[in-house]
Parts: C-alpha cells; structure tokens; sequence
C-alpha cells in the first residue's frame, strides 16, 4: 500500500525525543550491571570479601570503559560514513544483543567480553546525537537539543535503579538482563518509521520546518562572498591542527570522567559508606540524575535565551559552562563529609546539575566550529579521549577507595573540572565557525 503523503509540524523535536529515548534505553542497560552487582558477586564469588568483590567489578567496569573510549571513535566515523538513520540502528541493535548476552556470564571473562561489546555499542549514542543533533537543528537551538539528549541520559540513571529494584522482587540477576534487552530492539520500530531521511529530503517536514533547520545551519561563509555556504570540512589531519579541536578534546577527556565518577561508583559507594543492600540502593541512587536532568534542560534554555537575546555563541558558550564548573566545585568539597546518605546523594544531585549545564554545551562545540560533514568525527575523537579519562579514574578509584574512603576521588574530580574550563577559554579563544588554515 502505497504511504499516504503527510506533514508534521515540529518533527525536529520527534527526532530529538527519540535519540532522548534511546539515551534512557542506554542508561538502564549499562545501570543494570552496577545495581545488580551485590548479586552478582554473592552468586559467582560468594567466597570474596568487599575489597575483592570491588576489584573485580572495578576490572570489569575499565574494560566497559576502555570499549566505550575506541566505539566512540569508530562509531562517529561510522555514522559519518552511513549517516544518522542507519548508525543509531546498528548502535542500539548490538548494545541490545549485548545486553543479553549478559544473562549467560558466568565469571570475569565473560562479563568483561560482553561489557566490552555493550562499550563499544553504546559508545555511538554519543556521537550520533552530536550528528544528529548538526543535522535537524539550526545553531540558536543546538544547546537545547543537546540538554534533551542529555537529559535522556539523566531521566536513564533515575529510573535505571528502580526498574532494576522492583524487577528484582519477581527475576533473578540473569533473568532481568534479558527483560532490559528487549528495550531496545522495540525503539527500533519507530526510529525506522519516524526518520526515513535526513531533512533535506525527509516527506513528512513542512516547507517552512525544513527552510529554518537548513538555513539555520548554513552559519559560515569562507570565502566571504556575502553568501553562506556548506561550511569548513577539514580532513581529519587539518582538525587537529586547529587549537580549538585540542580545546574540544581535552575539554571533553576532563569533564566526562566526572560523570563515570558518579555513575560506576554511586552504588558501591552507598553500600561502602552507608550499608545499603540491594534495594535500598535502587531506591536511593536515582535521586542524583533528578539533578543531572534538570540541568540538562537548563542548560540548553539558558543558551537558547542568550543567543536569542543578542549573546554571541562565544560568550553563551562559555559562560553557561563556567556556571556549570562554578556548581560544581564546592559539592565536591561538601561530599567529604556529608553525614547522611540523603545528605550525600543530594549533594551529588547539585554536582551533576552543573555537571550537565556545563557538559551540554561543551558538546556542542564541534558543531560550532566546523561543517556538520565532520561534526561527528571530531564528536568522536572526544568522547574517545573523554573515556579514556574515565577508565583511568575508574581504575584509580579502585586503588585509592580502599576501606570506603572516596575523599581522593572527590579532589581528582573538582581538579578535572577546573581543567576542563580552562581547556576551553584558553584554546578556544573564540567560538565561531572556523576556516581553513592560511
């Protein structure tokens, strides 16, 4: 039957709700792992004291990480190369697999053969929302596009554990990594129904939808002719001889780990410090990704009413991610002493409210800077470098929490952030698109 002709107003924000969707749909696969852990270890090492169950969930967890680090990546040419309809696809199909496969893990090896292909799966989320993101959106909109995104990631974490808590009153461990799977490969069937092309092309946008993300896209003149055009496409040799691509990349490797910081370790660090069990757990540990959504919108409000006010992309930029550090750095000083784990879990609630007013629009960078051709290479290599960062802070926290001291961990994450702010106005002197060397 032949697909009658139809047009939606705002398909944009469909796109971006979905990519969203998938983000929440990450997050409850790769949560699972941690909040079933006490579980875990009690069925496959019941002969293991805490400090050693530590160490094989902090091993496990680096190789998650160091996957995730080379699919970023890999995954950001890949969708480079097949674009944003086909990469979300193949992303989210294998990481749901993966997912699966976890219910058959039956010791170290297995677990960390399965969590490398979730990483590496679950890595193009990232750099396929920065593309798509490039794509359907006009500049003046891209930090909001991006919060909705991230606040996927958010709204993830929050419900992750309490799905999770409750799925443990009826399923064993194996049972609920199945379940959690199937997530997955149901969003397919929209993403394939919802976006059929790019906007160039695409059936169901309206003439003026498609004229405003098209021409709001357009935001760069080389040869200064009056006439916007497609943009600086560097190679990817010339990307990293532009300073603000270095800016890009260390901005990124110091400011991510922060967030693993928080996601790897919440819940070992409930059990450690407060002696939660299982369910306590799963009904404690959301409470920080309430903040962490609502500063994912945030964040993209308050640049979208910048721009729109007359704030040029530099200083919006940059002065949305110094507020974003600024919240950060006393709560990492607060939580060496919280006292209570409502206390602390707070606390860590502020912290990833700034985390994500400032990551938004770190993000989103790459799309300031260069032609959407290249928006998800550069997108790549930073979340690479960003997880590398990660799964070395993951390794240290194993070696440096011993007993349930997680002080030294908190320092190296105010250091981070301060690294990350000072990545961006010192190399990237002025946000705006660039142009190509001499």
């Amino acid at each position: 039957m032949k697909e009658i002709s139809k047009k939606v107003n705002g398909l944009r924000w469909w796109v971006v709700g979905l990519v969203a969707l998938a983000a929440i749909i990450n997050y409850i696969d790769r949560q699972a792992f941690g909040a079933l852990w006490p579980d875990i270890a009690n069925d496959l090492f019941p002969d293991m004291d805490k400090d050693g169950h530590k160490a094989i969930y902090g091993t496990i967890s680096t190789v998650f990480i160091l996957s995730y680090a080379g699919g970023q990546a890999l995954f950001g040419k890949i969708f480079d190369w097949i674009g944003t309809r086909l990469g979300f696809a193949l992303s989210i199909g294998v990481w749901s697999i993966a997912t699966m496969l976890h219910a058959f893990a039956q010791g170290l090896l297995s677990f960390s053969i399965f969590r490398s292909i979730l990483g590496i799966a679950e890595a193009g989320n990232w750099p396929g929302a920065a593309k798509a993101n490039a794509e359907w959106f006009p500049t003046t909109e891209r930090a909001l596009a991006q919060g909705i995104f991230n606040s996927g990631a958010a709204i993830g974490g929050i419900v992750a554990y309490p799905v999770i808590g409750l799925l443990s009153y009826y399923f064993d461990w194996k049972a609920i990594f199945i379940v959690v799977a199937v997530l997955g490969f149901l969003w397919l069937i929209p993403w394939f129904y919802v976006v059929k092309s790019p906007p160039k092309t695409h059936p169901w946008l309206t003439v003026d939808e498609r004229k405003y993300i098209l021409s709001g896209q357009r935001n760069q003149d080389i040869n200064e002719d009056g006439t916007y055009d497609e943009g600086y496409t560097p190679t990817t040799g010339e990307l990293f001889k532009h300073k603000e691509s270095w800016g890009v990349v260390i901005a990124s490797a110091a400011i991510d780990p922060i967030w693993w910081l928080f996601i790897v370790w919440i819940p070992l660090y409930l059990s450690e410090v407060f002696g939660m069990d299982v369910k306590q757990i799963a009904f404690s540990a959301w409470v920080p990704y309430v903040g962490a959504m609502i500063g994912a919108i945030f964040g993209g409000l308050l640049a979208k009413n910048r721009i729109k006010a007359g704030w040029s992309v530099d200083k919006t930029r940059k002065m949305t991610i110094t507020l974003g550090v600024a919240l950060m750095i006393p709560c990492f000083f607060l939580l060496k002493a919280p006292g209570t784990a409502i206390n602390a879990v707070i606390i860590m609630a502020v912290l990833l409210f700034g985390f994500q007013v400032a990551i938004g629009n770190i993000q989103t960078l790459p799309s300031d800077l260069f032609s959407g051709k290249i928006v998800g290479t550069l997108s790549g290599f930073a979340g690479m470098a960003a997880k590398l960062g990660a799964a070395g802070l993951t390794a240290l926290v194993t070696l440096i929490t011993t007993g349930g001291n997680y002080t030294p961990a908190f320092i190296i994450g105010g250091v981070l952030a301060i690294i990350a702010l000072l990545a961006v106005w010192f190399l990237c002197p002025k946000i705006e698109p660039l142009k190509p060397k001499g």
